[in-house]
């Protein structure tokens, strides 16, 4: 009974639930504009290993293999926040001037981002141009395995090193599983409210409408004339 009762507040206000889902609709369209062609963006993906070298003391057990696994971990850790620097995005903006490139570091800076996974180091960048994400990913390669000194001295010291496993593989970035589902979610989201102010409204209403409101006010019903 209490379902039955649902459908029919449900029912009564339709255009509620229909009239804002439609609304979001039109909306969500108009600002998308997903007839219009969207630029193409690539993204550029490559790894990276990151080891430390035992430290070697005569007649001393150091546990070198624990240490020296978690020393590289912790170097992974701190590798991802020097690709966010704007260091890095200079040094590598530096790299693609003398190859006649022109990027500004700060755009490289907000394309780039790291990744890791115990001692594999990730760098994923995405870019509009595809000729110039290769340059870029070159830059970053070279930046990471030839002066990874600028950002650690344990790189200087010849006790670690980055040594790239993964080339660069470029690819065209298609829709986000965020961008697939947004309209989808704001249609059910839409609908949900329509419902709720549908139900909100009728609790709201003081209108009589049938025996079963007349009933709840205590008064008798002496009849009733059927809708048809």
């Amino acid at each position: 009974m209490e379902l039955r009762a649902y459908w029919r507040i449900v029912r009564r206000r339709w255009w509620l639930p229909v009239g804002l889902t439609v609304a979001v609709l039109v909306f969500t369209f108009a600002a998308s504009r997903p007839w219009q062609p969207r630029p193409a963006v690539y993204s550029a993906a490559m790894r990276f290993n990151v080891g430390v070298r035992p430290e070697r003391i005569p007649g001393v057990y150091t546990f070198d293999r624990y240490y020296t696994m978690m020393a590289s971990e912790y170097l992974v850790d701190d590798l991802g926040e020097v690709v966010r620097s704007s260091v890095f995005a200079d040094a590598v903006s530096r790299r693609l001037a003398d190859q006649g490139i022109v990027v500004p570091a700060g755009a490289i800076g907000a394309s780039t981002q790291p990744g890791k996974l115990h001692r594999i180091f990730t760098v994923s960048v995405t870019w509009g141009d595809e000729a110039q994400l290769r340059a870029i990913a070159d830059a970053v390669v070279a930046t990471l395995t030839q002066s990874s000194a600028d950002f650690f001295a344990q790189f200087s010291a010849a006790e670690a090193d980055i040594r790239l496993i993964d080339a660069p593989v470029i690819q065209r970035v298609g829709r986000s599983p965020r961008e697939q589902l947004d309209l989808p979610l704001r249609l059910v989201l839409a609908l949900a409210a329509g419902v709720a102010l549908a139900f909100l409204w009728d609790y709201l209403d003081d209108a009589v409408r049938d025996r079963a409101d007349l009933e709840r006010l205590g008064l008798a019903v002496l009849g009733e004339i059927p809708r048809r």
